[in-house]
Parts: structure tokens; sequence; C-alpha cells
């Protein structure tokens, strides 16, 4: 992708900040103002990723996702920002941001929010081929801006990736909008300040976090929520981490075990890892999680299953959490407990081996329990990745509809 017409503009250090404070004041601004994060949002580097017409985006996603809907040409961004960590500390995240080519001054704006990513390089701003790229060509090729996060410790971004941390993940989501504008700012463009969110899979409760923090905590002073569409997300985590304890899911092991060492760095929840896993695993399965091994090398290295990976002692807590995982679960586990003031659709496939669909319905009553009316959409007998295809179209027809009651 990056081959065609491609053309490399790397701002870096003191420059960067430099040209974009004259830019930005308003970002700068609404960064300063929140949680004492001054610097939050201000972009480190940009670097031209892709130009592409209407007929290569719609190429591009062609044998991936449905690409009728492609309308405009894009031209899309790798962009270095400042954000915070899982504990509060000044780092550094990435991000793709696409712009349409539609001479469209005043832009719509999309927040995308990935699923479970293990290698750094597996996200938007890095693999061209990518779900989550091909994603954020699509909607912006509809004629909206996106900002594509790669999270914190993914991409180019520093440190390791805190996997579901709250805090980092709406860092990163706000920071990145916060980035985007600026960026949108100077190729003589603006965002418009209500932002629909929509994510896959992790980014489902990512995606609720992100809108309760724009609409209720004041995340930001300019961007307001105006959407949300999450798809196949795991709103209850502590029921699905059991799940995975209980080999109820599918590659159970690999996704309780990448659960497992990202929060016992975070919070502690073993002191060595023999606590939790079982020989010969528990001498590698910590290197393994650094992201910087691919999923194949973690799948041929590890047991599929939790019973073999880890010893009975550990995934009896994982089924009965108490202390910190317990404390530290319970808000994953009310990402949907609030109350939207803007248009909700719920995406998911009851097909789905990796996540079942009863966190839907469950996100959807504690919704509705607060007085919402969120819509839920079955996307039919597909499978977990198979249910992102079935819905992005139809998450752009609801974006669409709820742009123009908004």
């Amino acid at each position: 992708m990056t081959s065609r017409r491609t053309r490399i503009r790397v701002l870096a250090g003191a420059a960067v900040l430099g040209s974009v404070s004259a830019l930005a004041a308003p970002v700068s601004a609404a960064a300063g103002s929140h949680g004492g994060r001054a610097q939050g949002g201000a972009v480190v580097s940009v670097e031209q990723a892709a130009d592409l017409t209407a007929r290569e985006v719609a190429g591009e996603l062609r044998g991936t996702f449905d690409s009728s809907q492609v309308r405009y040409g894009v031209t899309a961004y790798r962009v270095t920002y400042r954000t915070t960590d899982s504990t509060g500390a000044p780092t550094t995240a990435s991000q793709l941001v696409v712009l349409p080519r539609n001479g469209t001054r005043h832009l719509s704006t999309v927040s995308w929010l990935h699923g479970t990513t293990v290698y750094r390089k597996d996200v938007a701003s890095q693999d061209p081929k990518s779900d989550d790229r091909l994603t954020a060509l699509l909607f912006a090729s509809t004629g909206r801006a996106v900002s594509a996060p790669d999270y914190v410790g993914l991409g180019s971004g520093e440190g390791f990736h805190p996997y579901g941390d709250p805090g980092a993940t709406v860092a990163a989501s706000v920071d990145g909008l916060r980035a985007a504008r600026t960026l949108a700012h100077r190729e003589g463009r603006e965002l418009k300040r209500n932002v629909q969110v929509s994510g896959f899979s992790q980014g489902g409760p990512a995606t609720m976090l992100v809108g309760r923090a724009l609409q209720q905590e004041g995340a930001d002073r300019y961007f307001r929520l105006g959407a949300l569409a999450p798809v196949s997300g795991p709103y209850h985590l502590s029921a699905f981490e059991a799940a995975a304890a209980d080999d109820k899911i599918e590659k159970s092991g690999i996704y309780l075990a990448y659960f497992v060492t990202a929060w016992n760095r975070m919070y502690g929840l073993y002191t060595s890892p023999g606590d939790a896993f079982r020989a010969p695993y528990a001498d590698e399965v910590e290197e393994l999680f650094d992201g910087y091994h691919t999923t194949r090398q973690i799948v041929d290295s590890l047991p599929a299953a939790s019973e073999d990976l880890f010893t009975e002692d550990f995934l009896n807590k994982i089924r009965k959490p108490d202390g910190v995982l317990k404390d530290k679960l319970r808000p994953m586990d009310n990402t949907c407990d609030w109350r939207p003031d803007v248009p909700v659709q719920i995406f998911h496939g009851r097909g789905d081996k990796d996540v079942d669909f009863t966190h839907a319905t469950y996100c959807a009553d504690q919704l509705t329990r607060n007085g919402a009316a969120p819509r839920l959409t079955d996307v039919g007998d597909h499978d977990h990745n198979g249910s992102l295809r079935q819905a992005l179209p139809r998450i752009v027809r609801f974006f669409d509809e709820s742009a123009k009651t908004g």
C-alpha cells in the first residue's frame, strides 16, 4: 500500500512541537485542562503512510471487507503523540490518522479502537494489510476523518501494552483524537466536535469507556460524543476470563496468558511465573508476551488449553477472583453501566466462539437499566472476525443516520 505515490514527511522532536503549537492552540488548551496532562495529544512525529484513490481503496478492501460504500480517496498518516501509561506517567503512543480526499474542510470524526493484539506491529499504523488499517480506510473513504490509535505499548509507542487497562485505553484514545485534530488543522481541515466511536473485541469495552469519558468525565474541552457502535466485545470481563479458565473459548490459554502477564505487570497477580504457569512454560511465557513476538510464535510455543498452561490453583483464582484482581476487574465489568445521551448500536454474531453473544445482551441490559435505548444487532452465525466483516457496512449506515439526527 505504501508504495503507491507515497511521500514521506517526518517531523520530529522540537521542530514538530514548535510547528504544532502555532496551529493547535485549542488542542493544547484542552489537553492542559484535564488531569494536569499538559502534553496529552501533542504531536511528536508525522509520516505519510498512504495516498490512495477511491478505486485503490476499494481494491485494498476487496476480499476482506465490503467495498461498495467507498466514495473517496484517502490520505493516511502515521502519527506519534504524547499520552500517559497505566500509571499515569508520560509516554508516547502511535496511531493511524486517515483523511478523506473529498475537498470538505469540516469533517466528521470516527475513533476506531482495535481488538486484542499481541505483536506490536500488527496494528493500523504499521501493517498495511491489517483489518484495522482496512477499517480505517473504509471509514475515511465514506468522508470521515479517522483516528485509529494503536494504544500504549503497541505500534511505535514506548513500553509494554497494559492490556485492557481503562486509564491507559482512554488516555491513548482521547489524546489520539487531539493529535488527529492537530494534523487535520495543519492540512487545512477541521474536525467536527461530535465523535463517532466504534471498536472491535477488546475495542468493544474500550468504545464504551471512551464514550463515557467524552460524555460524562470531561475528557476533552472540544470533542463531544456523537454515537457508539461497539462490536463483539467482552463487556463482562470477569465472566470472559472465567470462561477462558474453563477452556470454553477458542485458544483459551493464549487469551488468558496475555491477560495474566499484562495484569501481573500492572497489579501483581503472582510473585513468580511458577505460581501461575506450569513447567516448562513458566520460564518463557512472560518473554513471549513482550510485544516483539508474533501471534504465530506464541501459538507455536504455548498450549492452547488453559488447563495445560496454568496451575489449577491459579485457575481457581481466575474463576473466583478476590483481592486486587476482583477490584481491577470491576470497572471492566461495568463499561456499559451508564446512560449515553447519543445513539448506541451494539453488534455481535451468535456464531462467535471467542466472545459469547451473552456479552452483548449483558451490555445492552446495563445500558437499558440506566435509561438508555441501545439497539442490539445480531449479525448472524459468524465467527469472531467474521462478525466484524458483517458489522462494518451496518456501522457506516448507522453513523450516517446518527449524524443526521445528532
